[in-house]
């Protein structure tokens, strides 16, 4: 599913808070395509911790506690979530029809990649992209200058 990174890039395993560890773990594997890795519940049963990963890149969440607050209970975004993948379009069809919020359509970004955001029920905002084609910087840079 996932494809290598640009090169220069290295892998990075971030840690997500849930209110709802369980709808989250199903939601993530069903419309994301992610593959559950680890699962540890606590003394109520529900999942406290979990490990998902898309083809060799993990993403951890759980439920710690109560100090500990999803983008939704926070009433704003708090990080986003950027995943390569080998067909991003076949990607976006899948996680829309899966029912994730479409924050951003298919699109073709001057970096290089092609890519589409999304959020899951939580609120976390999730990017997938395929690179397409490598940018040279001052083609980038141009191209940032244009749109200020």
């Amino acid at each position: 599913m996932a494809q290598n990174p640009p090169e220069g890039y290295t892998a990075v395993t971030p840690y997500l808070y849930y209110k709802d560890s369980d709808a989250a773990l199903e939601f993530v594997t069903r419309a994301f395509g992610a593959k559950e890795k680890f699962k540890m519940t606590g003394e109520d049963g529900k999942v406290a911790h979990a490990e998902v990963e898309f083809d060799g890149a993990v993403v951890m969440f759980g439920t710690p506690g109560p100090d500990y607050k999803s983008p939704n209970e926070l009433g704003g975004r708090t990080v986003g979530i950027y995943i390569y993948v080998d067909d991003v379009d076949a990607h976006f069809e899948h996680v829309k029809g899966a029912g994730a919020k479409i924050t951003s359509e298919t699109t073709d970004q001057f970096y290089g990649d092609r890519s589409f955001g999304c959020e899951d029920p939580e609120g976390h905002q999730w990017w997938f992209a395929t690179h397409v084609k490598e940018v040279p910087m001052e083609e980038m840079e141009a191209a940032m200058a244009s749109s200020s």
